[in-house]
């Protein structure tokens, strides 16, 4: 049953610290479980319902970018390290080589004019909460060679095709502030034809 208002639990910072208020745990009466062939007890159900606090830390800048229309990544500039130059999508706060906190880069443009397909998985079946349409086309994306990694997605519309063009999208209205705010479809795809609340 969805929660009232009074009933959720909202998360700020102020000075530093957070601040939680409302309720991130609302127990249930549990409700007994009967074998049908039997007539007997066998078990009860036992609902929760959780708020959980997830910090994103050095990587709030993706999710906050994602949520505003813009690809974030991170570059290693440490001019001592073999990977200098080199470009981290998925989001790395460390280039993984020297350690040395990376530069965050607007990769967004360069994401329009270069990602293609470098594998799929199309999928008919999903685990629990899942809000994506059935069936699932995950993608795994690669960008132009200053980009050394590659980003795990959903193509929202078209067919997926190792080597195919793509450009992402993003939920810039009414943003999760998740990865669920990014998706890709396939060049060519129109305005009208993006999932609803979701811009180039």
């Amino acid at each position: 049953m969805p929660k009232t208002e009074n009933e959720k639990g909202f998360v700020e910072i102020i000075n530093g610290r957070y601040k939680p208020k409302g309720k991130f745990h609302i127990i249930e009466a549990n409700q007994p479980i009967y074998n049908k062939d039997t007539g007997k007890l066998a078990g009860v159900t036992n609902p929760r319902d959780m708020t959980y606090i997830h910090s994103y830390g050095g990587e709030a800048p993706f999710f906050e970018g994602i949520g505003k229309g813009k690809l974030l990544a991170t570059r290693c500039d440490n001019p001592k390290c073999k990977s200098k130059g080199s470009i981290f999508e998925p989001f790395r706060i460390y280039c993984p080589d020297c350690l040395r906190k990376a530069t965050i880069v607007d990769i967004t443009e360069k994401a329009k004019k270069t990602a293609k397909i470098h594998s799929f998985i199309i999928t008919h079946r999903s685990g629990a909460f899942n809000i994506l349409p059935k069936p699932i086309k995950f993608i795994n994306v690669e960008f132009d060679k200053e980009v050394v990694t590659i980003l795990m997605s959903v193509l929202a519309v078209g067919d997926p095709e190792i080597g195919k063009r793509v450009v992402p999208i993003f939920r810039t209205k009414k943003p999760t502030y998740t990865i669920m705010d990014l998706m890709f479809v396939t060049e060519g795809t129109s305005q009208s034809d993006l999932p609803e609340g979701f811009t180039f």
